[in-house]
């Protein structure tokens, strides 16, 4: 039997936005040379492998290089395929294995809703080659367990970065968040940039947003927020802060499908 595989535009509402995710409906356990060398064939930030187990699934993303323990938007995207081919009903819920414990997502209207672990951020020094690879001049930097959080003083800051990749991709983290509060119809703007794990930048990024949602609840002592990320393809994030968890909302679509035919 051979497997479906999927590209999907999560974090949009439109195809050739957002950030593209791949996901492979595995019809039985895969070697994880397998499964990178599927990742590697898709080139894009990330791939996710689902395989059915008990009442939910097992999930584990890969990017072009590295197994990553944490993705949201491949999450999204995966969610989404699991209702759109009628392997969930409509008011199931989604409930995934991953690296990071048990994932769960449902349904909303048009938006499907991520049940995520927080990951707060400490105050940090910069290594100095993190400032020098960004520019400009941070008003706070912090870190999780697996990126760094930089605040910056205005959204055009952030629009108009333009990093030193070779440099940043010598910090040692997973990846490098910017922020700043927006000016207009959100409540706050980021980036996200990845290149130890071989992503310049990544379009949009669930797994930041279980940082930035307790990042700007302390800032601005509110739990809900529609952020936006303000790389090229872009896109919209609803995010709301609960205790220790994180939910993040989303929309996607479904862009090409396919079989791999190993």
């Amino acid at each position: 039997m051979k497997e479906r595989i999927y590209h999907v535009d999560a974090f949009s509402e439109r195809p050739f936005a957002g950030n593209p995710a791949g996901v492979c409906l595995l019809d039985g356990p895969k070697p994880d040379g397998w499964l990178r060398g599927v990742a590697r064939e898709m080139n894009l930030s990330e791939t996710a492998f689902l395989l059915e187990e008990g009442d939910g699934y097992s999930l584990r993303w890969f990017t072009p290089a590295v197994e990553v323990e944490l993705c949201g938007h491949a999450t999204l995207a995966a969610a989404h395929i699991l209702w759109e081919t009628g392997r969930l009903p409509g008011d199931g819920t989604a409930v995934f294995r991953t690296l990071s414990g048990e994932l769960s997502a449902r349904r909303n209207g048009g938006w499907i809703v991520m049940d995520f672990p927080a990951e707060e951020d400490m105050p940090a020094d910069a290594p100095e080659m993190l400032v020098r690879a960004l520019g400009g001049d941070p008003r706070y930097t912090g870190k999780n367990r697996f990126d760094y959080i930089l605040e910056f003083g205005s959204e055009e800051e952030i629009r108009e970065m333009r990093p030193d990749y070779k440099l940043l991709g010598t910090v040692p983290c997973r990846g490098v968040i910017v922020t700043a509060a927006a000016a207009g119809e959100y409540d706050f703007v980021s980036r996200f940039f990845a290149p130890a794990v071989g992503i310049d930048e990544d379009p949009v990024t669930g797994s930041a947003h279980c940082c930035l949602g307790p990042f700007w609840n302390r800032r601005l002592g509110r739990s809900s927020f529609t952020a936006r990320q303000v790389s090229a393809r872009g896109g919209t994030v609803r995010v709301e802060v609960r205790g220790g968890r994180v939910m993040l909302g989303g929309q996607a679509v479904t862009v090409m499908e396919g079989e791999v035919s190993l």
